[in-house]
């Protein structure tokens, strides 16, 4: 019986821990940006951040395989005002100014971006670096703008992965 109620709390404090290091990396300004996703289960990652304070939205990109159809996805799910132009500079707009989703950070998760950087890698490559100028931008006021991009191929050799506890 001891091993057993020693499995609980052990694997306990390493959840515990697990969501306190995401805590503490999403409550930062150190190292905001853009991001691979680690593959797995990241429960742990969102409640981490939603730990921090920060907003956590998943933006589906599955069906997304062009510019215009990744933008619609990532303007509807995070709740973009009308006047979204739907365009790279419309879209830097709206995630400098996320007045109507007020938080303390933000965490944007782009779910399943393989077939978007396999049909318009030139639009996703400059999709990343609009992410990124709104972290820079948001770091600049003081608040944790993260963007973490879920990729199941190889991914991008220039894209980070975030840092994962026990690393």
């Amino acid at each position: 019986m001891l091993p057993f109620a020693c499995f609980i709390i052990c694997g306990w404090h390493l959840l515990t821990m697990s969501v306190s290091h995401y805590q503490t990396l999403f409550n930062s300004l150190a190292n905001t940006g853009v991001y691979h996703l680690p593959q797995g289960d990241i429960g742990d990652l969102v409640a981490g951040a939603e730990a921090a304070g920060c907003l956590v939205q998943r933006v589906d990109l599955r069906g997304a395989r062009t510019r215009d159809e990744a933008l619609d996805a990532i303007g509807q799910r995070l709740g973009f005002p009308d006047w979204f132009g739907h365009n790279f500079d419309a879209l830097n707009d709206c995630l400098l100014d996320m007045g109507w989703r007020p938080a303390e950070g933000y965490v944007i998760i782009l779910d399943h971006c393989d077939g978007l950087h396999a049909r318009a890698e030139n639009d996703f490559v400059t999709l990343m670096h609009t992410f990124q100028n709104a972290a820079i931008e948001w770091c600049e006021q003081g608040v944790p703008f993260w963007c973490l991009i879920d990729m199941q191929a190889d991914g991008l050799a220039w894209l980070p992965t975030i840092s994962q506890p026990g690393q």
